[in-house]
């Protein structure tokens, strides 16, 4: 594995390479299921979490979501 680092909303994030978004999530204390996720501009659908992997310098906006009335 290779030390690299990503974007995560305007902050450096160290990671191991190779990671997919929902490692990288859960390495984070992110349930999959609570957050919504651009990578590198694109939204990225739950479903494919497991197999949209991380390069060096992408970059991902992260947002919980969170229910309540």
């Amino acid at each position: 594995m290779e030390q690299s680092f990503i974007t995560a909303n305007g902050q450096p994030v160290n990671l191991n390479l190779p990671c997919t978004l929902e490692e990288f999530l859960v390495a984070q204390k992110l349930l999959p299921r609570s957050v919504v996720v651009e990578h590198n501009g694109d939204a990225v659908a739950p479903s494919e979490f497991a197999r949209r992997a991380l390069a060096l310098g992408d970059r991902l906006e992260i947002v919980k979501i969170v229910a309540g009335g």
